[in-house]
């Protein structure tokens, strides 16, 4: 099944585009200037050797335990034989290298919270260069297939919501009418509407700016899509394999909230609407803590489940499928990543 999210409020004043705000500002301290932990943090001399032993740094961000095991039975990662981690704010920060690329990769946990305040613990103790993030989504779109991997140039969060009634004005943004959806035939509803809303994004050196698509670092998204041609895994073993060869997508629009996405109606919603392809439970937030702190971003999302397509062994077996080819999409881009930066220092 595919999640999203929202968390609740009473039905008269819900507004999670300020909820995301506060969040940021309680939880993370948004927009330091300082890479380094303050002097009296236990951990603050070690840090600072990892920063000068190897920095900068590509963060590798994922969500799940399937995500994570996808990394570490790859083989693709050499943990650092110095200093192999670090736990700051009850996370294990991994510290070594992809393919000669130094990198330090964590598991966020699930849902927005845990990734923006995850990440901004990287960007604040850390010399990153830039966040790669890989995970598994649910499809709301039909010509994604198992295991097909998608590469958004933009996201949304599509649970903040301003609930109105039924007789109000139209918004700047669509609006979802409860109405519509009555069975077996429409009409009025008395939780009336919901009307998507912008969150606020706040960033170094500049206004506030409320924004509905985060947009992903177009450098590094024209540089991920210079390899078209990326082999992806075909078959979990020698009995379950994928009826088609899985691709890697391109330029679609991603989901995310903090909402359990098993309804078919809902999922076709989004697409007709928004035209989202995937739906998950971290990325906007991780793009947005990297817009705040003006840092370059990438999003791989590997396809897991047909969003409200009721669950099935086959996409139960073909999950941890998923999760290698993204993974797969993710450690090619770190490899092209490396190579531009090895262009430019020429």
């Amino acid at each position: 099944m595919a999640l999203m999210g929202c968390s609740r409020r009473p039905i008269w004043e819900v507004d999670l585009a300020v909820l995301v705000v506060l969040i940021g500002v309680a939880f993370l301290g948004l927009v330091q200037e300082s890479k380094q932990l303050s002097r009296s943090h236990p951990m603050r001399g070690i840090v600072d050797k990892v920063n000068e032993d190897g920095g900068p740094y590509i963060g590798l961000v994922m969500a799940y335990p399937t995500e994570q095991l996808a990394l570490q039975d790859s083989g693709f990662f050499l943990p650092n034989s110095d200093i192999p981690w670090i736990e700051l704010a009850g996370r294990r920060f991994n510290i070594g290298k992809i393919n000669g690329v130094n990198v330090i990769y964590v598991m966020t946990g699930e849902q927005t919270t845990n990734a923006a305040l995850t990440v901004q613990t990287l960007l604040d103790a850390f010399d990153i260069q830039g966040i790669v993030h890989y995970g598994t989504a649910g499809s709301t779109n039909d010509s994604l297939s198992f295991g097909d991997v998608s590469v958004m140039n933009y996201v949304a969060f599509t649970c903040s919501w301003k609930w109105k009634e039924l007789k109000s004005e139209k918004g700047q943004l669509p609006t979802l009418t409860f109405g519509a959806f009555n069975f077996p035939e429409k009409g009025e509803n008395l939780l009336a509407k919901i009307e998507f809303t912008p969150v606020q994004l706040y960033s170094t050196g500049k206004e506030m700016e409320e924004i509905f698509w985060l947009p992903i670092d177009s450098n590094w998204f024209s540089i991920a899509a210079q390899h078209q041609n990326l082999t992806l895994q075909q078959c979990v073993n020698d009995t379950y394999c994928l009826p088609e060869t899985p691709k890697v997508v391109y330029g679609l629009k991603g989901s995310t909230a903090d909402i359990l996405l098993d309804n078919a109606a809902y999922r076709e919603y989004l697409f007709k609407q928004f035209n989202v392809s995937t739906v998950d439970e971290e990325s906007a937030a991780i793009v947005l803590t990297c817009l705040t702190n003006v840092v370059p971003c990438i999003v791989f999302r590997g396809v897991s489940d047909l969003a409200g397509g009721n669950g099935s062994l086959f996409s139960d077996t073909f999950s941890s499928l998923a999760s290698v080819n993204a993974l797969t999409a993710a450690v090619q881009f770190i490899h092209l990543i490396n190579r531009e930066s090895s262009v430019v220092d020429q």
